[in-house]
């Protein structure tokens, strides 16, 4: 390299370890501000949050009684003179999670941003994109598809003889605990096609990579839905099986990346014109 080259921009971009500690703890600064305003704001309408968030509850009902959703009527139990209170700031800073999220994935990548060559932060900008999207469509997946479904096998379980009633009378708590948890966890593993797509296009993991640790993936996702769900088969599985749809379509876009590359590598360089 002589003095003319232009300096390589890893190395021009280069901090000491006490640089990046600075900027990884501004950045967490950020993040903790922007959540922290989202949950206040989140607050001011937590009722609403609660309501909203007890309709895949009301839709089951409304099924298994076979009403209409406006006549389904559930009933949720308080049972401890500050478990509304407590109820109302957990899902107040569970709203003010999912409404920062795009900053809280901006402020990752502008982190690691500047370790990268301009070619790679252009082809992590669509990434970037597809983030949020995908959080957001795990966090719906979960309220339309896995919570109802959920709180439909729940409510089949009871039994009204007339002479017998074995009700679900669900704890405030543990139900907007269920599905809180739940949310979050399918928000962030929806994450896995990005992340795996991303590392794919750096070339970090391949098909034949991702193929070959299939058996490692299934205990790992087994061994996360059994703690991020209530300990009961039927939760581990509307959590593992999405799951692990989502490792199979991660291999499917990296073995589609490779396939570009290789075309890509594979066709005649044009000569420039004289």
């Amino acid at each position: 390299m002589t003095a003319s080259d232009p300096p390589d921009e890893i190395e021009a971009s280069r901090a000491p370890l006490l640089d990046h500690l600075t900027e990884l703890r501004n950045r967490l600064m950020i993040v903790c501000a922007a959540v922290l305003a989202a949950t206040a704001g989140c607050y001011l309408v937590a009722q609403k949050i609660y309501l909203f968030l007890v309709e895949p509850y009301r839709a089951a009902a409304a099924k298994v009684h076979k009403v209409s959703l406006d006549a389904a009527q559930v009933s949720l139990q308080l049972t401890s003179p500050l478990e509304g209170f407590y109820t109302n700031l957990k899902l107040a800073l569970f709203a003010g999670i999912i409404v920062s999220f795009p900053v809280i994935a901006w402020q990752a990548y502008a982190f690691i941003a500047p370790g990268l060559y301009k070619n790679e932060r252009r082809a992590a900008a669509p990434f970037l994109l597809a983030a949020p999207v995908m959080f957001f469509l795990g966090c719906a997946f979960v309220y339309y598809v896995a919570m109802p479904f959920a709180m439909l096998f729940a409510l089949s379980t009871t039994i009204d003889t007339g002479n017998v009633r074995i009700a679900l009378n669900a704890k405030v708590s543990e139900y907007f605990g269920l599905v809180t948890t739940m949310i979050l966890a399918f928000g962030f593993v929806f994450q896995i096609p990005v992340v795996m797509s991303l590392l794919g296009n750096a070339g970090v993991v391949t098909t034949k990579m991702l193929q070959g640790g299939r058996r490692y993936a299934i205990v790992a996702i087994a061994a996360f839905s059994a703690m991020v769900t209530p300990p009961e088969p039927i939760s581990m599985l509307i959590m593992a099986v999405p799951v692990y749809l989502l490792y199979e379509a991660s291999i499917w876009i990296v073995w589609l990346i490779e396939k570009g590359r290789a075309k890509a590598e594979a066709a005649p360089s044009v000569a420039p014109a004289p």
